[in-house]
């Protein structure tokens, strides 16, 4: 057993993220895990970018409210204390809704050292279509 200091903040970077985003690793895989985890806090609109996960993330709201998307139109809006979960190969994005700020866990497992494939950013567009579909 031993305790991990979670690593300094880091500004999510801009080909991956649109708006103020900012990362802290927790947890690295250690074989033989593969589970990674990072807390990951959005200002209100920042968002990723879309993208999929070759075995699946899982998030945890911790504080907040956010949205979480995917390719077909479904929309989940989360608040602290919900978990969502996207599948494998699933193309998603999500962030912090409109006019509040959101952190959450983002918990994924390697596949060989590949955790993402990250795509083109969410259009403004896009994003607002998500807030239409919550309402």
């Amino acid at each position: 057993m031993r305790l991990s200091i979670p690593g300094p903040s880091s500004k999510g970077p801009t080909d991956k993220f649109t708006g103020e985003v900012y990362l802290n690793p927790l947890q690295s895989a250690e074989d033989p895990s593969r589970l990674i985890t990072a807390m990951v806090r959005f200002s209100p609109e920042a968002r990723t970018h879309w993208h999929s996960h070759p075995l699946g993330q899982t998030l945890h709201c911790t504080d907040g409210a956010g949205l979480v998307a995917t390719r077909d139109g479904k929309v989940i809006h989360m608040r602290a204390g919900d978990t969502v979960y996207t599948p494998p190969g699933e193309e998603h994005w999500h962030g912090a809704t409109q006019d509040s700020l959101m952190c959450h866990l983002a918990l994924v497992e390697h596949d060989g050292g590949h955790t993402a494939t990250w795509l083109e950013p969410v259009s403004d567009h896009d994003y607002q279509a998500a807030h239409t579909a919550n309402a």
